[in-house]
């Protein structure tokens, strides 16, 4: 059976690569990877990471890009190529652009297409923007449904489709094992400094991670200035936040939060130090949707800067909180996390919704009895 993986996020890369290294175990699996390039550096590290060099890279980023542009240049650099390679199936990822377009080409060639985290859902077609609608567009293209979780499979059900739906856990779980290790060295020089034994900082850290498109303007602000208070408030801790490369990102957050002692403004770690300081910090304040599935993991209390969420497995399972972007609600929240205890170990103990960590060879599995039938059928 031949595999046409396609990604082109690092989002997508850190959940994708562990299915990649799976697929290539089997002799009877072809897996050819190939990389839109809708991120480049921060997609680079992630490969770097999980040892995995790609087939065919697109190469589209470009300034200024737009959700336009990206579309339009996947489907016309993948029109050849699809016909040059003729995959059995296309695995896609998620709710990126990348994934949207790749599963759109792969239907211009009436080639099946196999949704890898199919059946998330908000309820808002601009919210998250553009990811909603891209996944929404992603799951009438596919085939094959690989589902985390059953709440997922009940919104693909309730949308009419009922055919080849697979609950298999989330892959970004599986990545941990590749991951994440106890005697851990990071590569970010500061980071490094704030964990040294010796020398280094033993206070509770803080990770935050905030940068969607729908947070930008005043939204952003808000997160900032709940932040910038919680840092005075408690000097002791350290609030660590990689910063997006977006400027409009970059612009607010240092106006509001550069200079201040106790907070670290870094550039985007790459995922080794991303999992191995998520399973080290106090707790998580992010606008981000991997992270409320990767935290949960490690005991980790995570407080989702959104008005909505996606994932609400974690929400009922008591792991996550959703907070919104208004400042006082926020600093509320995170208050809450740092001075009562019985709140704390409420969220930290709560079951981890999204898996196993066997994911990937559950999809392997799904993909070989398929291709089995296939052939069986000829």
């Amino acid at each position: 059976m031949k595999v046409f993986v396609v990604f082109g996020t690092r989002p997508e890369a850190i959940k994708m690569c562990p299915l990649v290294l799976e697929l290539k175990k089997y002799n009877d699996i072809e897996c050819i990877v190939c990389l839109t390039g809708q991120h480049r550096e921060m997609l680079g590290q992630v490969m770097e990471a999980f040892h995995i060099q790609e087939d065919y890279n697109l190469d589209i980023m470009k300034d200024r890009q737009t959700l336009t542009s990206i579309t339009t240049s996947i489907l016309e650099r993948m029109e050849p190529l699809l016909k040059e390679v003729k995959p059995d199936i296309v695995l896609v990822h998620g709710d990126t652009t990348t994934s949207y377009a790749a599963a759109l080409a792969a239907f211009y060639q009436q080639i099946p297409v196999g949704h890898v985290e199919a059946g998330l859902r908000t309820g808002d077609i601009y919210s998250p923007f553009p990811e909603e609608m891209n996944r929404l567009l992603t799951d009438r293209i596919s085939t094959y449904y690989f589902a985390p979780t059953e709440s997922n499979r009940r919104n693909l059900e309730r949308e009419g489709i009922s055919r080849n739906i697979f609950v298999t856990g989330n892959t970004v779980i599986d990545a941990f094992a590749y991951t994440v290790s106890p005697g851990y060295q990071f590569h970010d020089k500061k980071l490094a400094a704030l964990f040294d034994t010796q020398t280094g900082e033993k206070s509770k850290i803080v990770l935050i991670t905030a940068h969607r498109r729908e947070n930008l303007g005043e939204p952003l602000r808000n997160i900032c200035q709940a932040i910038y208070r919680l840092s005075r408030e408690y000097p002791e801790a350290v609030f660590v936040y990689p910063v997006h490369l977006n400027p409009m990102v970059r612009e607010t957050v240092w106006e509001v939060l550069g200079e201040i002692s106790n907070i670290l403004l870094i550039d985007p770690i790459d995922v080794l130090d991303m999992h191995n300081l998520l399973s080290r910090c106090f707790f998580v304040m992010t606008d981000s949707g991997g992270i409320q599935e990767e935290a949960p993991s490690f005991g980790k209390p995570v407080l989702v800067m959104r008005t909505e969420t996606e994932r609400p497995e974690a929400v009922k399972a008591g792991t996550v909180r959703v907070v919104g972007v208004e400042e006082e609600r926020i600093y509320r929240e995170a208050k809450n996390l740092f001075e009562d205890s019985a709140e704390y170990d409420l969220m930290a103990h709560a079951v981890n919704p999204y898996g196993d960590g066997q994911a990937s060879k559950r999809i392997a599995k799904v993909l070989l009895e398929q291709s089995a039938h296939k052939t069986a059928g000829k």
